[in-house]
């Protein structure tokens, strides 16, 4: 539902190339030319930064498009509500949730909400906390669950609950003597650590390297799974929210808190796109993930 202009907007900020949009829009290069320079025109500024090998946004452009893209996340919405108010169409929710919120959490709220909803469906999109922020940007999910370190550009947090960074270790292991541990005294043990990159493990090495610490990460992984598996074994410890795990299992386990500043900036949130007119039924399971996240 996007004008025409939007559309090969769109297209050239996504592609970075008038040429490559307009092989997308099966459209002649000077047909997309002219848009842009139409809406430039229109805006009164610059949208794009031209290279010899492409196009980048300006700050006035990356404003466009976020507008176009929540434009186009409401028609699609509208669209899909104009169909349901004729016909019983089962509606479909896309989430996107790190792999951490992904184990349980999330699918238990969908499980509750498809209880009392028996006309929606969901599809479930297992990735980086950064990818789901993105999925909500670009209009490929409709929610995301995820971990952030602060506010974030261009999504709506709906909820947020602080995530500290656990240390998980076996019943009886050393470690789970007390209720909280010092960073020192869990860099003795051999660790299972999230892979460089995520949130939880880049807190980790600052908190490490401001406290001059040399621990032996002996396994790295971007699941949450192996990570647990290797604290049950007792051959050592690792770092996770609790929001990993239903709060009721791994009775096995210990979550300890631990004793340094760096690992209390986490919080898991729920995201969707700024601006965008959310429907009734979004809201709704919004409401319920949220309820999810709180549980203790």
């Amino acid at each position: 539902m996007l004008p025409t202009a939007l559309i090969y907007f769109h297209d050239v900020a996504r592609t970075g190339s008038i040429t490559e949009a307009a092989a997308v829009q099966h459209v002649s290069a000077s047909a997309i030319s002219r848009q842009i320079g139409s809406l430039e025109r229109s805006a009164g500024v610059p949208l794009f930064v031209r290279h010899p090998r492409g196009m980048t946004l300006t700050d006035a452009g990356r404003l466009l498009l976020a507008h176009a893209r929540r434009a186009e996340a409401e028609g699609e919405s509208l669209v899909q509500e104009l169909r349901d108010s004729e016909k019983r169409h089962q509606r479909v929710i896309t989430v996107a949730s790190s792999e951490g919120l992904a184990r349980c959490r999330v699918p238990e709220a969908i499980a509750r909400f498809t209880m009392d909803h028996q006309d929606v469906n969901f599809h479930l999109d297992v990735v980086s906390s950064e990818n789901a922020t993105r999925m909500v940007i670009e209009g490929q999910a409709d929610i995301a669950a995820v971990y952030a370190l602060g506010p974030q550009r261009d999504v709506a947090v709906e909820f947020s609950v602080p995530a500290p960074a656990c240390a998980v270790a076996a019943k009886g292991h050393p470690l789970t003597v007390g209720e909280t541990v010092t960073l020192t005294e869990l860099c003795r043990y051999p660790l299972a650590l999230p892979s460089p990159g995520i949130t939880q493990r880049e807190l980790f090495d600052i908190a490490v390297q401001m406290e001059n610490l040399h621990p032996r990460i002996a396994l790295s992984t971007d699941h949450a799974s192996p990570a647990l598996e290797f604290a049950r074994s007792g051959a050592g410890a690792t770092l996770l929210s609790q929001l990993v795990v239903h709060p009721k299992r791994e009775t096995d386990l210990k979550f300890m808190t631990v004793e340094h500043p760096v690992f209390h900036q986490r919080q898991g949130q729920i995201q969707t796109l700024a601006g965008r007119r959310k429907p009734a039924i979004l809201t709704a399971f919004s409401q319920a993930l949220a309820e999810s996240l709180s549980a203790s």
